[in-house]
């Protein structure tokens, strides 16, 4: 069986090797750069299943190199590790294409939970399920939704959209003209209900409201204090 590779972007050299050690321990393949230009490098050369990058980073920071790598690759799963804790820049991490938010100083075994779940996502998609069949595809007023694709159809016209934005428009779809709890789709996406997570859900709500206005019946309406409803 084939290890699953991890791209590991870290400056701070021993908590890199601690990592990898980790890692490596739990049948990680584990490739180390030491700042977002080498680490663009190696994602080219070897093609990781999952990328997990600090931010603030020499010669190439973590979202730039997020922003580069995302230009081709909507797919393979992106953890921030971090010490920036602004709301801001959890928001702008999980815009440019994050599917994970880790601040520092963090414990081993929450990183270890959040990196499993990013390898079940990059399974899905390494093991085909990608595809445009009937069973992948939900239809959205005139849109149809490929949520494994993670692409948008409007009659002839594809809109690209993020693994996040797919994941969140899923539940609120196969929950249409229903109320969607705040609480479950921020447990659900992104493991907690804090501040940082409840920000980055409103940025999301946002760009699928505007990426689904070519359809002026479709809503996604806020229930205050409650959750969120998509009609059509």
């Amino acid at each position: 069986m084939n290890k699953k590779k991890i791209l590991l972007v870290e400056d701070e050299e021993n908590l890199a090797l601690i990592l990898k050690d980790t890692l490596e321990a739990q049948g990680y393949e584990i490739i180390v750069a030491p700042d977002g230009e080498d680490g663009l490098n190696l994602y080219y050369q070897f093609a990781p299943d999952v990328v997990v990058t600090d931010v603030m980073m020499p010669k190439l920071n973590g979202f730039e190199m997020v922003k580069r790598i995302r230009q081709s690759d909507k797919n393979t799963p992106v953890l921030f590790l971090t010490a920036k804790i602004a709301v801001s820049d959890v928001v702008e991490g999980f815009s440019i294409g994050a599917n994970d938010y880790l601040r520092k100083p963090f414990s081993i075994q929450e990183l270890m939970a959040r990196i499993k779940s990013l390898v079940k996502i990059s399974s899905m998609f390494n093991n085909g399920q990608g595809d445009h069949s009937q069973k992948n595809v939900i239809s959205i007023g005139e849109y149809k939704l490929n949520y494994n694709k993670q692409i948008l159809y409007y009659h002839d016209k594809e809109i690209s959209i993020s693994n996040r934005e797919a994941e969140l428009l899923k539940i609120l779809a196969e929950n249409a003209f229903e109320n969607v709890d705040y609480k479950d789709i921020l447990l659900k996406l992104w493991g907690n209900d804090g501040i940082y997570a409840s920000k980055s859900l409103q940025v999301f709500i946002t760009k699928l409201r505007h990426k689904l206005a070519n359809d002026e019946a479709i809503n996604i309406i806020n229930v205050r204090g409650e959750g969120y409803k998509l009609v059509y």
